[in-house]
């Protein structure tokens, strides 16, 4: 059981300190993706980063000019290019003259699904950064962790100062996160999950959600939580379910239908997953329309 903590009651639009070198604005933009809103974090005291710059919401952008009067920026540093996390970097840029810093998206899998976040198809950084790549001023010290899974561009942000980490999506406190083909891959979600329980961070700061206080118990929780999901589906086929909607009905009975659609691009990136490393066979193309098949390996043992 994952230990989710939902209390948060943004104010939206104000500027709270949360730690000696951290302040966050939220943005008034609640959905079931992004929680109470998409919280932007900003980093220093006269020189600063910010991290998250959210959606290009008038409202939003607004609050930040007035959070960051009297500051120079220096960074817009951009976890991933989802629709709430990245399109307020351009704005930001114009009234800042800050420089963008982010991962490469040139081969980023575009998809049409409206069951995810959708892609900001216009964000670019101007400084492409790499796994260990490290920014630094007077102030802070920041180094980037490639954390592909949730997207194929996610990147964490660790603040030496305060043994923190930006955790972006990939890490969250209130919920799971999404893993959505073609560009979400549960096997590098894993292997992110897994790099992270390496590190000593001792608070994660999520773009949604409040400061996760236990980080490595609860990203042990998280991969937990997604090797029982492997195993949910073991059991529905040998129980007989052998299409994804099958599968969705039973795995995800206590939960609204509405949310059905978002639940099936999860266990499509898990059959992924499972065919890429011989668990599973499908029918045809791993997509939602073929049929899965326990492989004879699993027959046999």
């Amino acid at each position: 059981m994952i230990a989710f903590n939902t209390d948060f009651s943004p104010a939206y639009g104000e500027c709270i300190n949360i730690s000696p070198l951290i302040s966050r604005v939220v943005a008034n933009n609640p959905s079931p993706f992004t929680f109470h809103g998409t919280g932007t974090y900003i980093v220093g005291d006269k020189n600063v980063a910010v991290i998250d710059p959210g959606p290009a919401m008038p409202s939003h952008i607004h609050a930040l000019e007035k959070a960051l009067a009297g500051k120079t920026v220096s960074h817009i540093l951009v976890t991933h290019n989802h629709m709430d996390h990245s399109p307020a970097a351009k704005p930001l840029q114009q009234i800042t003259g800050a420089k963008i810093y982010g991962y490469d998206v040139s081969s980023q899998k575009y998809s049409d699904n409206r069951t995810e976040e959708g892609l900001d198809k216009d964000y670019k950084p101007d400084h492409v950064l790499k796994d260990g790549d490290v920014i630094k001023t007077d102030e802070w010290t920041f180094e980037a962790i490639f954390t592909p899974g949730h997207i194929s561009n996610h990147l964490c942000f660790a603040l030496e100062q305060e043994k923190a980490l930006f955790s972006g999506d990939h890490v969250m406190g209130w919920s799971t996160s999404v893993v959505s083909p073609p560009d979400g891959n549960m096997k590098d979600y894993f292997a992110s999950l897994d790099k992270l329980l390496l590190r000593d961070d001792q608070r994660y700061y999520p773009t949604h959600g409040n400061p996760i206080d236990n980080p490595q118990e609860l990203v042990q929780q998280l991969i937990t939580h997604r090797r029982d999901r492997e195993e949910q589906i073991l059991a529905c086929i040998k129980g007989g379910a052998r299409t994804i909607p099958q599968m969705v009905d039973i795995m995800y009975a206590a939960v609204p239908t509405y949310l059905h659609p978002a639940a099936a691009r999860s266990v499509l990136a898990h059959l992924i997953h499972m065919t890429g490393d011989g668990r599973l066979i499908s029918s045809g193309p791993v997509n939602e329309t073929s049929e899965y098949s326990l492989a004879k390996l699993d027959h046999n043992g």
